[in-house]
């Protein structure tokens, strides 16, 4: 009986031993599930978002009248790119109109713009130099300003400085 009890840890340690060992396809398959693992949790990068020009025949189009703010980037002339009214922001991406509401308790800019606005794809944040408006007609004033546009994870798609007209 002292032998079986004598014995009995080496035939527990032996055992232990030999259910630690894989069989090479239990080790693949493990390697495979970290793998994938590994590729699941991967990010891919950024789309590169490029914004067509929002000009006159797209505001009559997509009726995009009334009071609110646009921006055009700096050295891109009189290419206004995003649109952005009392509920609703814009912008063209690859010929597609992009409308997101606006987020009503973000700041509210001239001509009740506001400076959030959110889609389910994108979104996109318009900030002006208050101190650097000018008037530049009737109904509207010209500031210096800043746009970011990014997507549903976050990521900065866009950014860029340049004219933001507020008017009616």
């Amino acid at each position: 009986m002292r032998w079986i009890i004598a014995l009995a840890p080496l035939a527990l340690a032996l055992a232990l031993a030999a259910c630690g060992e894989q069989s090479a396809d239990e080790k693949e398959a493990e390697r495979q599930a970290a793998v994938a693992e590994v590729e699941a949790n991967q990010k891919p990068p950024p789309e590169q978002l490029t914004l067509d020009p929002i000009r006159y025949p797209e505001i009559e189009k997509y009726d995009l009248f009334g009071a609110g703010c646009s921006f055009t980037p700096d050295g891109q002339g009189l290419g206004t790119v995003v649109l952005a009214n009392p509920d609703k922001g814009y912008f063209i991406r690859d010929g597609e109109l992009q409308a997101l509401a606006a987020d009503m308790g973000s700041a509210e800019l001239p001509y009740l713009a506001r400076r959030k606005y959110d889609g389910l794809a994108y979104s996109f944040t318009l900030d002006l130099d208050d101190g650097s408006g000018e008037q530049s007609g009737y109904e509207t004033t010209d500031y210096r300003g800043r746009l970011a546009i990014r997507d549903g994870a976050d990521n900065i798609l866009y950014r860029a400085e340049g004219l933001v007209q507020c008017g009616a």
